[in-house]
């Protein structure tokens, strides 16, 4: 049982802090029974409190402070940080029982989200908030609301009234996964016994891994086998980490594969902490994602259940709401319990990572390959791809095209064969304007550049990069500096605050691009200072829509 930290009961009734409420501290250990008592569990112990009561109020953080021995002071900072806690100061109403969250980001914008809002805030009774959000990871399904956890796509008032009238708030969760022993009957697992059983694998998995040529698949592209290598290289223990937390807008590959498919994540997970030496493996995942959580923990038991050699800690984590923490460092802050900021560096997370220990962080999707990869051979990966490209990509795809969703295809396709090949075309009576290559912060292209591959390092010289592989169409009906104004109001409010040319940068941003005509010696002046000052790569992404914006579409920002 957790009981209150002794060093806070010897300080209790001193100074003028806040005194403990008996009831708001029963109601606490109450709330985190069955939860180590540790400062890294601050987060969840969070969640079960904004779980159980719909709030965090004023006492329970003063009652939490107690059980940690922390000051009332660190557990309000980290609450208020994150997105989906609710945190009721003394004297303040707590939130209506239920919360809609309307996605307002860029590709729910272009199909009526503003509308949308309206709707539900003049159509739904008493008892029930709307909420703007960032990307809830369906933009394909755009508009989307999720009413309480559970996700709807293609919202209207009506299909919103009626989930509310059905009572149905719970997360959606599909019941057609691959279930251990289904995909044990495939041949899963067979590389992991064959690590667990033979030592001396893990170099020629290494060297498959490096002549495939496969790379972080999360945005930033750093080759997967030179990492491991590095690990290898560090003092034990060493940790890993998987990233799960895909919040750039537009993104959704992670969602679609573990929703199908969680094993071969959790082999990929297996693998590698095999060819490394790691005995403890974090699972972090974003808050928006409840029904991939599930999934995870149900395919984790059946893994303890049914593999016969032993296996590293398996440790889900859950975000909060914070798009900051799709960072690395971010997001091993985030684990330890605090505000999710960017750390600076060096050290890196190689060195220096997850309670100081070296860390290999990797993307979802990355480990997701790892199994087929060594099956199938380095030469079956690279032959795939085109325009002298290498290698399968997961493109996320959402705007204004006939087929949206997770389309598989060769690195290197354009933009142009992505649309038509895979994606049935544009909408009807809609004509390729421009497009997102790699969500929000990738920047924007026109039309006229639709058949630049599509790859890492390939769109550099036009001011863009392919990140996460998320791709937004827009078409002749749409307005680029709109959607640049977008993804603008989406950093802004996913600032993590930690440095001025972030925050304030885009802050001031945001107002200059809501004029008629758009100043753009100051625009370019602050995003320079944003681009070369920031701490991390949101604030030195954030400049890509708007220079792309005056590039190639001066005519949109009053330029010639």
């Amino acid at each position: 049982m957790i009981a209150s930290h002794p060093k806070r009961n010897r300080l209790r009734g001193r100074g003028k802090g806040h005194s403990v409420d008996p009831v708001a501290q029963a109601a606490v250990l109450d709330a985190i029974s069955g939860l180590p008592c540790r400062r890294d569990q601050l987060i969840e112990y969070l969640h079960r409190l904004q779980d159980r009561f719909g709030h965090v109020a004023a006492a329970h953080v003063v009652a939490l402070a107690d059980v940690l021995g922390l000051a009332p002071t660190e557990v309000y900072e980290v609450a208020t940080f994150y997105h989906h806690f609710d945190v009721v100061r003394e004297g303040e109403r707590p939130p209506p029982p239920l919360t809609i969250r309307v996605c307002d980001s860029l590709s729910c914008e272009v199909f009526g989200a503003d509308a949308l809002v309206q709707a539900l805030e003049g159509g739904l009774g008493q008892g029930v908030r709307v909420q703007r959000v960032s990307c809830v990871g369906r933009c394909d399904e755009a508009p989307v609301a999720v009413v309480g956890q559970h996700p709807v796509g293609h919202a209207t008032l009506d299909s919103v009234s009626n989930c509310i009238e059905a009572g149905t708030t719970e997360p959606s969760v599909p019941a057609d996964w691959i279930r251990y022993k289904k995909y044990c009957d495939a041949g899963g697992y067979t590389l992991a016994r064959r690590c667990s059983e033979d030592g001396g694998l893990g170099d020629s998995i290494i060297q498959a891994l490096e002549s495939a040529g496969l790379r972080g698949l999360g945005g930033a592209g750093f080759p997967t086998g030179r990492k491991w290598r590095i690990l290898q290289q560090q003092s034990a223990p060493r940790l890993l980490v998987v990233n799960i937390d895909e919040g750039e807008p537009g993104t959704f590959k992670d969602r679609y594969y573990l929703e199908r498919d969680p094993h071969r994540l959790l082999e990929g997970v297996l693998v590698a902490a095999q060819v490394i030496g790691i005995d403890t493996c974090y699972l972090y995942v974003r808050d928006e994602y409840p029904g991939v959580m599930a999934i995870l923990e149900a395919a984790i038991a059946e893994l303890i259940a049914g593999f016969e050699y032993a296996l590293p800690q398996l440790h889900l984590r859950r975000g909060a709401g914070a798009y900051i923490c799709g960072e690395e460092s971010a997001l091993i802050e985030s684990i330890e319990g605090k505000r999710g900021m960017p750390r600076l560096r060096p050290p890196y997370l190689a060195e220096v990572g997850l309670f100081g220990r070296p860390t290999l962080e990797h993307n979802c999707e990355t480990l997701y390959w790892v199994r087929e990869i060594i099956e199938r051979g380095a030469d079956w990966f690279c032959g795939e791809g085109r325009r002298g490209r290498q290698g399968l990509r997961s493109f996320s795809v959402s705007g204004r095209v006939n087929k949206p969703g997770l389309h598989l295809a060769p690195a290197g396709i354009s933009v142009r064969e992505l649309i038509d090949e895979y994606c049935g075309g544009m909408l009807e009576g809609h004509r390729l304007y421009a497009y997102f290559p790699g969500g929000v912060s990738g920047g924007i292209l026109p039309a006229r550049l639709a058949d630049e591959p599509l790859d890492f390092d390939t769109l550099a010289e036009h001011g863009c990069f392919i990140g996460s592989a998320a791709v937004i169409i827009l078409s002749d009906q749409d307005r680029v500096r709109s959607a640049a104004l977008n993804a603008l109001r989406f950093f802004s409010r996913e600032s993590c605050g930690q440095c001025t040319p972030c925050r304030v940068g885009c802050q001031r941003v945001t107002r200059l691009m809501q004029a008629e005509r758009w100043n753009v010696e100051l625009l370019e002046e602050l995003a320079t200072v944003m681009e070369e000052a920031s701490i991390c790569g949101l604030g030195q992404a954030a400049p890509n829509p708007i220079r792309c914006t005056i590039r190639y579409f001066p005519r949109e920002v009053g330029g010639k």
